[in-house]
């Protein structure tokens, strides 16, 4: 192989792995929004569960070492989630420290 080609194969390579590490993190993302799936109903968990399923199921658009297709899904589905979440006045992080306050954010009237 000339250098060109070994150049190219590395180069495909990086960009492999680093579509990859893209898609992990969101996958991790959403994976964390679990925990508000129940106050989310069930268009909360639809794009939860679909995300997740079209990510790991062998099925996509682009073939599996292509991440671009997924990483897409998974924003998707993130983004979403994090406005259903804040629609409803759910909130993913606890208040002073305290880890189960603050999960449901109510006005004061």
């Amino acid at each position: 192989m000339s250098q060109e080609t070994w150049l190219l194969v590395v180069l495909g390579g990086i960009v492999a792995l680093a579509t990859l590490a893209g898609a992990v993190v969101l996958a991790v993302r959403v994976v964390r929004t679990r925990r508000m799936l129940g106050s989310l109903g069930a268009s909360g968990k639809v794009a939860f569960y679909g995300a997740l399923a079209y990510t790991v199921l062998p099925v996509d658009l682009l073939p599996d070492p292509i991440y671009l297709d997924d990483i897409g899904v998974l924003a998707a589905a993130l983004i979403y989630l994090t406005r259903l979440a804040r629609r409803r006045g759910v909130t993913d992080r606890p208040v002073s420290g305290v880890p189960d306050a603050g999960r449901v954010h109510r006005p004061v009237p």
